[in-house]
Order: C-alpha cells, then sequence, then structure tokens
C-alpha cells in the first residue's frame, strides 16, 4: 500500500488533549489532527521528525493530519486509521497465512451486544474473527512491543476473542507493526500485566 497523498515533512513540536499535536513545517506551526489516541511513548519528543498528510476538505477544521513519525532514525506509522486498511490489503492479498484463500471478508462485525471486532472472515464454511492491534512501541532497536500503555479496552477484546474461540469461531490477534527494520514482536508484559 501506498499513501495517495504526498506527505510534508515538517518538526514536532507538542501534541496535546490526545488529538492535537503542534508542527513545525519550514517557518510555520500548523496544528495537525493527531488519530492515534494511544500514549504513543517513545516517540513524542520535541524536534522528532514528522510526516503530516494535508486535506483540503472544506468541512475539516483541521487541514492535516499526522502519518509517521521518525524515531531513532525509524519511521514509525501512527496513524490507526489506516491499520485495517493495511490488514484489509493483508487479509484480501493472501498475505496472512491462517485465513488466506478466504470466501468472503466483512468488516467491523459484531460478536455480542458489546464487542465489535475488525474482520470476520469466512473460510470453507468456517467463521474466523480478527481483531487488529496497530504497533508504535519500540524500546529495543529490533523488537516491537505492545501495549504502549494499559489497555483495558485491549484485555476486553483478547477475553471476547477467547469466547468467541469457545463458541466455535477461529479466532486471531493481528498485531500490526508499522515500525521500520524491527525483527521480532512481544507483549510488554511490564506495561500491562494483565494483557
Amino acid at each position: 500500500m501506498e499513501f495517495t497523498k504526498a506527505l510534508i515533512k515538517g518538526k514536532l513540536i507538542k501534541r496535546y488533549k490526545r488529538f492535537f499535536i503542534d508542527v513545525k513545517i519550514d517557518k510555520d506551526i500548523i496544528t495537525a489532527h493527531c488519530p492515534n489516541t494511544g500514549s504513543m511513548k517513545g516517540l513524542l519528543d520535541e524536534g522528532n521528525e514528522v510526516y503530516v498528510s494535508k486535506n483540503d476538505d472544506p468541512k475539516r477544521k483541521l487541514k492535516y493530519t499526522l502519518e509517521i513519525i521518525k524515531v531513532k532514525k525509524k519511521l514509525v506509522g501512527v496513524n490507526t486509521h489506516f491499520a485495517n486498511k493495511i490488514a484489509l490489503h493483508g487479509l484480501s492479498n493472501n498475505l496472512v497465512k491462517e485465513v488466506s484463500n478466504s470466501d468472503n471478508i466483512k468488516s467491523e462485525v459484531f460478536f455480542d451486544k458489546e464487542t465489535r471486532f475488525d474482520f470476520l472472515v469466512k473460510k470453507n464454511k468456517q467463521k474466523i474473527f480478527v481483531e487488529v492491534k496497530n504497533v508504535t512501541l519500540f524500546r529495543n532497536d529490533k523488537i516491537a512491543e505492545f501495549p504502549d500503555a494499559v489497555t483495558a479496552r485491549g484485555t476486553k477484546h483478547l477475553k471476547a476473542l477467547i469466547s468467541a474461540f469457545k463458541n466455535g469461531y477461529e479466532s486471531y490477534l493481528l498485531f500490526l507493526v508499522q515500525i521500520q527494520g524491527v525483527e521480532k514482536f512481544k507483549i510488554a508484559k511490564d506495561i500491562d500485566k494483565e494483557y
């Protein structure tokens, strides 16, 4: 997958109110939408190189969206809205062997009244739930980690996937690592022991 719009390079000034990030582009300071509401641990140091996209839709309050942050010479995709699009691309193009050659893929499907999973995949009459988690944390140059903060929502999804499995579904958790150059993945047990 590729960005459909050119990205604009700038320098991070600060993030605030979870959804706003100030960026210096040349001599101007702009406020961009931050689509990642997570902690973004290790990514938000002032002066970090960032990449934003511009949107000229007159209905939008903020014309820019944060897409990528460069940390320790690694590009990190932080736009969580892209996570499911990337996952769908992978599922549709048989890039995830556990669910390759599927018959049907549906997005945002309810398992029960309280839980909606990112995808329901049907393959040979088997129903398979896939939940996607966007991974942006790395404290070691070669190892990506999840979560980057305590995640009650993530724990709820894990328990619901187990429940779905007990009810005859196959269940998968897809950790989408958007960190350039990492080689391994692990759960950050020190950050969220319950998860």
